[in-house]
């Protein structure tokens, strides 16, 4: 049973959220502000995904977001009040994966729930194999791409977007995020290289690239599984 955490410092909303899983059959954990949810997913590293209110007290939602991220890339979901771009912009670049704006039906909420459980059912990971995902496979420890068997030449920068795109099926990861994390903090070029270069991998991958390597505009890019590998 996938185990769920619920950090919002509103009980009525916690409890109406719980009883919600619980029928969809998960086991959840609940938080009544920031600094809960954080003791709580220390002491439950087996959390499969986290429901964060942005407004929380103690440390609010977006905060509690990025001190989860420094240490796991489980799918995390913002829960909040106003529906503005700004909020959303905030939960992505803190590393949220999904966003639902309250009021909301927990039936829906049940439902992105599961799509972001879901979606990291299309890729398969094992030492000493790698990474195989829709007929696209990537061995690190040979510094190897293959697509459907055949070689996908791709330069340093591109395999290293790849692969951190795919350690983490459907989370956005802005330009920024891309741009510190392969280039490094003290680059100081244009940040639009990250566009090229994705438009370059995508152009690479083809088909694969087009169904799957996804441009979050204003935002960044995802590695989304398809419809097909979904339903399976």
């Amino acid at each position: 049973m996938q185990k769920i955490l619920i950090a919002d410092d509103e009980p009525r909303i916690r409890h109406l959220v719980c009883d919600f899983l619980k029928k969809a059959g998960y086991s959840t954990l609940e938080a009544g502000d920031g600094a809960q949810a954080m003791e709580q997913f220390r002491a439950n590293p087996d959390t499969a995904l986290v429901i964060l209110d942005v407004m929380m007290p103690e440390i609010n939602g977006w905060e509690v977001c990025k001190k989860i991220r420094e240490q796991s890339d489980v799918p995390v979901l913002m829960l909040t009040a106003r529906s503005q771009e700004f909020d959303e912009l905030m939960g992505f670049e803190a590393g949220a994966d999904d966003y639902v704006v309250k009021p909301f039906s927990p039936s829906v909420l049940v439902k992105r729930v599961e799509a972001l459980l879901r979606r990291g059912r299309g890729i398969t990971q094992s030492a000493g194999e790698g990474v195989h995902m829709d007929g696209l496979a990537v061995n690190d420890e040979a510094h190897v791409v293959t697509l459907n068997g055949d070689p996908v030449e791709l330069t340093l920068k591109e395999y290293d977007i790849l692969n951190k795109l795919l350690s983490n099926i459907g989370r956005v990861y802005s330009r920024e995020q891309l741009l510190d994390a392969i280039w490094g903090y003290d680059y100081i070029g244009d940040i639009r290289t990250v566009d090229s270069h994705v438009a370059r991998l995508r152009t690479k991958l083809g088909e694969w690239g087009n169904r799957h390597l996804k441009t979050v505009y204003g935002i960044g890019y995802k590695i989304e599984v398809g419809e097909r590998e979904e339903t399976k």
